[in-house]
């Protein structure tokens, strides 16, 4: 039995808890307006901008949710010496998140998202990016800074959005780095489907149902199918546990061979972006801080139910979640 009201007498421990982000930084640029008629030029929607927007995405939407309820989040990722580069650091420096270890490169160009939105609703999604895996040169660069941060971490969360950073070779020299210090410190990661091989070692996966299948090569629709999956995850990646987080029905959770299944709280879904990073952000920093893994994966989705009703990328408040746990009804 889960007794929210402990969970959430616990949230005031979050304070400045040191947690190291890496992974893909996104700029996700927002342009809003209204859909008003049909071009005569082609059977495209024309959008009549309202506003233009931008929000931190990829790693650094997982470092702004851990700002926002209250850790110390320590990003570590690369930017190209470009201009949507400095509006990402500018950006990270008004929400309040440190760059001294953020990579600028010359040979790659900052990754940016821009959706057009009309009434709520997506109508098409423009990708400036490159996905190939990050120069050598850059990676080494890279594991200096983390090996300059790891010292003050309890957690470190990998978001992995396949843009190239979270690489295999830089995975064996993040591990080869830590050393003795690796098992004083909880590892978690968010993954894509196609480049697993790099995740050995880790504490925790949190792929999504779509994800897990691709993994495992079948579905995961019966309770049983579930259990040969967290035994598929275990084989190849050595983990003992495993968070799939499955949209209107909720998560399950395996922890040491036992499931848990914990239904969704979300009352409505308007916008699936970044739900991932709220998860991952919530549940490892609640982990780091003293609540079991349970008890964070019910906390994580309690975010996951907030942020889904926003539209865009967005982050949960301390607030947000204390009343999201005041009104959760929950037997596990």
């Amino acid at each position: 039995m889960i007794d929210p009201f402990r969970i959430k007498a616990h949230i005031p421990n979050f304070r400045d808890i040191p947690i190291l982000v890496i992974g893909d930084l996104i700029l996700d640029e927002y342009v809003w307006g209204e859909v008003y008629r049909i071009s005569p030029e082609a059977p495209v929607p024309v959008v009549l901008v309202k506003e233009e927007s931008i929000r931190l995405g990829g790693a650094a939407n997982v470092a702004n949710n851990l700002k926002s309820l209250g850790g110390r989040p320590i990003l570590c990722g690369v930017v190209g010496e470009d201009l949507n580069g400095d509006r990402f650091l500018e950006l990270l420096k008004d929400c309040g998140i440190e760059t001294d270890h953020i990579i600028r490169s010359p040979e790659r160009p900052t990754t940016v998202k821009t959706r057009i939105i009309a009434r709520s609703q997506q109508v098409v999604r423009l990708d400036k990016e490159t996905a190939r895996p990050v120069p050598l040169d850059t990676q080494r660069l890279l594991l200096a800074q983390v090996m300059d941060a790891v010292e003050e971490v309890k957690g470190v969360i990998i978001s992995d959005y396949k843009k190239g950073v979270v690489a295999k070779g830089f995975m064996e020299g993040l591990f080869g780095g830590l050393g003795e210090r690796r098992d004083g410190i909880y590892i978690s990661l968010d993954p894509k489907p196609g480049n697993y091989e790099a995740y050995y070692g880790v504490d925790i996966i949190t792929p999504n149902q779509q994800e897990a299948e691709s993994f495992c090569g079948f579905s995961l629709d019966t309770h049983e199918e579930l259990l040969r999956a967290y035994e598929t995850f275990k084989k190849r990646l050595g983990i003992r546990q495993l968070l799939i987080t499955q949209g209107a029905q909720g998560m399950t959770l395996f922890e040491d061979d036992s499931l848990y299944h914990i239904p969704t709280s979300a009352r409505k879904v308007f916008d699936v972006t970044g739900a991932g990073d709220t998860v991952i952000s919530t549940l490892t920093l609640a982990k780091v801080s003293g609540l079991t893994l349970l008890e964070s994966a019910v906390l994580a989705n309690v975010a996951a139910g907030i942020v889904v009703g926003e539209v865009g990328t967005s982050v949960v408040s301390v607030k947000e979640l204390e009343d999201g746990l005041e009104s959760l009804k929950i037997q596990i």
